[in-house]
């Protein structure tokens, strides 16, 4: 007999993925969310009874209750689930449920998790292996961030937030790099990599680490953790390497494919940046490992587009591009701005940046004021401040006031900022939106206003 689910926070891109599976599983899916989006419309439409705003009423008969990392203890269904002895579950208990008996591939790191989950889940699906997958984003094939298959194998993005990846013993765990983030929940950076090194103990006593050899904590954790281990990056030393990295037509990269200094062939990406070239080795060392012919990987590679809110070109403003991106940490920034500024060489490229998060910004505030560099012109706005309701005496002024840019400023909000592009910005230029706020709603306000 199928359960009840009730999913709080059923619109983000965690709970909504897990929701999709278990409507594809036969059980009843409710779930409710302060605003709707495109997520709970996919659901809505699949059969799940969603609810715009939290009241107690919204889980009459739910058996089971999964609750988000952002929810707080005074939400009224929360409140109504603990006066009715219904279970609530977090996210990271869940999982265990979701992916047992599956083989499951967990890509785990604090950059570039969710584009490397979707190219090996998209090389596993067009290789024929049919796996289930949930995604941090929105996959532009699937138009969603879940895919429902019928295998053995479960492609999983594996989240360190709130230890949600304690929930996973993958065959496979992938970790693409282990870089100091979320403060609010880490307070320092030996607790953070103290996580990611249960995470690697967690891997099945027969299964494989697959780590950047660069990412000298991501290393020395797989190391120690008792698991083979297979190091990937652009170094003979490494035992899968990606060599000859040029720029092609597609505005991505060509390079030549090498296990233990054999050639193996050569791949072409359409997506930008080093940081993709990695993310799409870590996917060949995958695919590799799961049995699909390397011919297959490299044609699943060549078509893959990206995954959105990464790199993701929108449209153009009066003749300049525009491109949104959920960078929201230094490295993020500074690799994005990185792959812009090699794609747009003589290009004059605008940054808007909204910070994510106080804790986030006050820890990391001087790698923050070091990363855009290869922008000629620099907007911060005020820190969108996600879960966290202390505002900790920071700003995104604070930034500025670190920067040693010729062309930095503070614009307090996203409404003045975007005026100030739509006055300055010429044919010709680029726009980049960075930060995993709302300032993605600048980038579609430009496209919508190109012929304003």
């Amino acid at each position: 007999m199928p359960r009840h689910i009730h999913f709080i926070g059923i619109g983000g891109v965690g709970l909504s993925a897990l929701a999709k599976i278990m409507l594809a599983r036969g059980e009843i899916v409710s779930g409710s969310d302060t605003t709707p989006n495109a997520l709970t419309d996919e659901l809505a439409n699949a059969g799940a009874k969603i609810f715009v705003g939290h009241a107690a009423e919204n889980i009459a008969g739910a058996d089971l209750v999964i609750v988000t990392s952002a929810a707080q203890a005074v939400n009224p269904e929360i409140i109504a689930a603990h006066s009715q002895q219904i279970p609530i579950v977090k996210r990271r208990d869940f999982l265990r449920e979701v992916t047992a008996g599956y083989e499951t591939i967990a890509v785990a790191g604090s950059h570039g998790k969710t584009t490397t989950t979707a190219l090996i889940a998209t090389c596993l699906t067009q290789a024929g292996l049919d796996p289930t997958a949930v995604v941090g984003g929105i996959v532009p094939e699937w138009n969603s961030n879940a895919r429902v298959g019928h295998s053995k194998w479960f492609v999983i993005e594996a989240d360190e937030y709130d230890y949600a990846f304690f929930g996973l013993t993958p065959a496979i765990s992938v970790v693409t790099n282990v870089d100091y983030d979320h403060p609010d929940l880490f307070p320092t950076r030996e607790a953070y990599q103290a996580a990611f090194a249960q995470f690697m103990r967690q891997t099945r006593d027969d299964g494989v680490i697959v780590t950047w050899g660069d990412d000298s904590h991501a290393r020395e954790l797989a190391e120690a953790s008792a698991h083979r281990v297979i190091i990937y990056g652009l170094n003979e030393s490494d035992e899968w390497q990606a060599g000859q990295v040029q720029a092609n037509r597609f505005g991505g990269s060509d390079f030549g494919i090498y296990q233990s200094n054999q050639f193996k062939g050569e791949v072409s990406l359409r997506i930008p940046g080093t940081h993709n070239v990695l993310n799409a080795l870590a996917t060949v060392v995958v695919a590799e490992r799961v049995g699909v012919p390397f011919d297959a990987t490299r044609t699943a590679l060549q078509r893959f587009t990206g995954v959105n809110r990464r790199f993701q070109v929108r449209g153009t403003f009066r003749g300049a591009t525009v491109i949104d991106d959920y960078a929201h940490h230094p490295t993020e920034i500074r690799a994005t701005l990185h792959a812009a500024r090699a794609m747009y060489p003589i290009a004059h490229i605008w940054a808007l940046f909204q910070p994510h998060t106080f804790t986030r910004t006050r820890a990391l505030l001087n790698d923050f004021a070091n990363s855009f560099g290869d922008a000629d012109d620099v907007i911060i706005t005020n820190v969108y401040a996600a879960r966290e309701a202390d505002d900790l005496g920071i700003s995104g002024e604070d930034i500025v006031k670190q920067m040693n840019h010729p062309h930095a400023q503070f614009i307090a909000t996203l409404d003045q900022a975007e005026r100030y592009l739509m006055e300055r910005v010429k044919p010709g230029d680029v726009v980049i939106t960075l930060g995993a706020g709302s300032v993605t709603d600048v980038a579609t306000h430009l496209v919508q206003n190109s012929n304003a």
